[in-house]
């Protein structure tokens, strides 16, 4: 019982991933003004696009408002499970020895990554905000997915994974983190863009005018702020989207790094190859998605991507810690 419902929750929580994504990419983190509630009611109101309900300055947008909605259903969906697992931990209903932190720390995450779900809407999208609440996504579907990985019986080998590489999968396993954030924060900032249609270069130079202090800028936060559709000059924009490019080569010399030096390890091949096809194909959507202009599939199939791609090194690197090590 406890792993199934485990499976059905990291469902959920990709489910959570995508449908996030598409509120964000779509515009859509206000369709509904108020939180949990939309309009005040559990549904978007029926009404006409335009109307102004009672209440609210917001004139009413259906499609983005079912957007958020959906998204807010499957995110208490998610909630829900995880507290049903914590409570069959609680109750020892599983088949393997579980213990009781790891459970517990992902009810208490998951908790925060609501508040941030309401802080989203309550502080007009700031881009801090929605951005800790975009890695909070993939922290809950990273928990989930490394208790899965602990239902299983440890793989008996007898190859020797050296110290210094296991440093390598943990540094690697950073960097690809930091990149997902510095994605994160190209998109909440409006960003995508910010370069034009053009890749490898930027404004029609491989270095132009960018404001890197502003792109790092948090911005205050309460209501009296709106962030929608991004405060940034297109100077500080540009300089977001050109380190997200720079940690986009650093990340993929890393994980080619890794590939290569773990390479030697036959019983860790598929691992290896999946990872390679997954960066692969990250890298092809990142590119397409400046030539083409951020088209909706694409960008959300980008982040699906991103979060398959941390999941697999998360996966080598259990695999890994579960080996002896040593000194070379």
């Amino acid at each position: 019982m406890f792993k199934k419902l485990l499976k059905i929750s990291i469902v959920l929580a990709f489910i959570v991933v995508i449908l996030g994504a598409y509120t964000r990419l779509g515009d859509a983190g206000l369709g509904c003004p108020d939180w949990p509630t939309c309009y005040g009611q559990l549904i978007v109101p029926d009404a006409i696009d335009g109307t102004k309900l009672a209440g609210y300055e917001r004139p009413l947008e259906s499609t983005k408002g079912w957007k958020e909605m959906l998204h807010r259903y499957a995110a208490s969906l998610l909630g829900l499970a995880i507290f049903a697992l914590f409570f069959l931990a609680i109750k020892d209903k599983t088949k393997r020895p579980q213990a009781l932190a790891l459970p517990a720390f992902t009810t208490l995450f998951v908790v925060l990554q609501g508040a941030f779900g309401m802080w989203t809407v309550t502080l007009l999208v700031h881009p801090g905000i929605v951005t800790t609440h975009l890695i909070g996504g993939f922290v809950t579907t990273a928990l989930l997915t490394w208790l899965l990985l602990n239902q299983g019986r440890p793989t008996i080998t007898y190859r020797h994974i050296l110290k210094r590489h296991k440093f390598l999968l943990l540094i690697t396993l950073f960097i690809l983190s930091v990149q997902i954030a510095l994605g994160g924060w190209t998109s909440t900032n409006y960003a995508a863009l910010s370069c034009g249609e053009e890749f490898p270069t930027c404004l029609g130079s491989w270095w132009p005018a960018m404001d890197f202090v502003n792109a790092l800028h948090w911005g205050p936060i309460g209501v009296e702020h709106d962030y929608e559709y991004g405060v940034l000059e297109n100077s500080a924009r540009a300089g977001i989207q050109m380190m997200h490019r720079i940690g986009a080569l650093i990340t993929t010399l890393f994980v080619a790094l890794l590939i290569y030096v773990f390479s030697y390890q036959q019983h860790l091949r598929s691992n290896l190859m999946l990872i390679g096809g997954l960066l692969a194909t990250q890298v092809t959507l990142g590119i397409l998605n400046v030539l083409l202009s951020i088209p909706m599939a694409i960008a959300v199939l980008h982040n699906t991507v991103a979060l398959l791609l941390l999941l697999s090194i998360l996966a080598l690197l259990h695999k890994v810690v579960k080996m002896p090590a040593t000194m070379t």
